[in-house]
C-alpha cells in the first residue's frame, strides 16, 4: 500500500498532498575534514532535488536524525536552512514539508542560472588551467551524448554539473561558495521544467557552439551561448508572473 496521504491547501498558496515519510537516507559515515553540517544539508537537499521528498513531503528532524546517525540538532539546522532556499516550509510546532517551486520561482531560477554560469564560465575561461579546461568540455560533451540518445536526464545532469565545474575553474572562492549553497535549489527548480527544455536540433547547435567556444577560451562566446540556451536576454523587461 502506497502512503498516506490528503491534501493540504491555504488561500492563496499551491495545494500539496502530505506524504509520510516512507524514503530513507543512508547513515553518514563522517571523514576527516567533512563538515557535518553542510553534510546533512547536502543529503536532506539531494532527496528533495531528484524527488526522492516530493512536494509536500513531511520531514520530522527525529526520523532523519535516526537515518543519518546524527544528533537532532543538526538536522534541524539544516532544515532552517533549506527553508530560506524556499525547499521546504515549517510552520513550528506543526510541520516541516517540500515545498512545490512556482513557474514564477522557477524562471527566476533560470535567470539566475543563465547569469551566474555566463559569469563564471567568463571568468574562468580566462584563466583556468588546461586540465580545468578538458573538464568543461568533457561535461558538455555529456550533455551532447545525451541530446543524442534522448536523454533528457543526462543532459540536465550535465548542465547542472557545468555549473559546479565553470565556478570551481574560476579559481574564486566567492563564485565557489555561492555554487556549493545553491546547486541544489536550481537543480530542484528547474528539473522538468519546460523553460529550460529546446527541440532537440537547435538545442545541439547551441551546445555544440558552447563546445567550441569553451575549447577555444572564447569567454565572451560562451557567456552569450550559455544566455540563449536558457533564453535569456540581457536588458529584456522580465516577463509578468502570475
Amino acid at each position: 500500500m502506497g502512503p498516506q496521504r490528503r491534501p493540504l491547501s491555504r488561500p492563496g498558496a499551491a495545494t500539496y498532498h502530505s506524504f509520510q515519510m516512507s524514503a530513507t537516507l543512508a547513515p553518514i559515515e563522517l571523514v576527516s575534514g567533512m563538515i557535518l553540517s553542510d553534510e546533512i544539508y547536502a543529503r536532506i537537499g539531494a532527496a528533495i532535488a531528484d524527488g526522492t521528498f516530493p512536494p509536500g513531503h513531511r520531514l520530522r528532524d527525529v526520523e532523519l536524525a535516526q537515518q543519518l546517525g546524527v544528533s537532532r540538532t543538526p538536522v534541524r539546522e539544516a532544515l532552517q536552512r533549506l527553508e530560506r532556499f524556499g525547499l521546504v516550509e515549517i510552520a513550528v510546532g506543526r510541520y516541516t514539508r517540500v515545498t512545490a517551486p512556482s513557474d514564477a520561482l522557477r524562471r527566476d531560477t533560470g535567470e539566475f542560472a543563465a547569469y551566474f554560469l555566463g559569469n563564471a564560465l567568463s571568468l574562468s575561461l580566462s584563466r583556468c588551467s588546461d586540465d580545468d579546461l578538458a573538464d568543461l568540455v568533457a561535461t558538455v560533451d555529456a550533455a551532447l551524448a545525451g541530446i543524442d540518445t534522448g536523454n533528457a536526464a543526462a543532459v540536465f545532469s550535465a548542465a547542472s554539473r557545468l555549473g559546479i565545474v565553470a565556478a570551481r575553474a574560476t579559481g574564486n572562492s566567492v563564485f565557489d561558495t555561492i555554487i556549493h549553497e545553491t546547486s541544489i535549489v536550481v537543480e530542484r527548480n528547474l528539473r522538468g521544467w519546460s523553460g529550460v527544455r529546446a527541440e532537440a536540433a537547435p538545442r545541439r547547435e547551441n551546445w555544440q557552439l558552447l563546445r567550441d567556444r569553451i575549447s577555444a577560451r572564447d569567454a565572451a562566446g560562451a557567456e552569450e551561448t550559455i544566455r540563449r540556451l536558457y533564453g535569456v536576454t540581457p536588458g529584456a523587461a522580465r516577463p509578468a508572473h502570475p
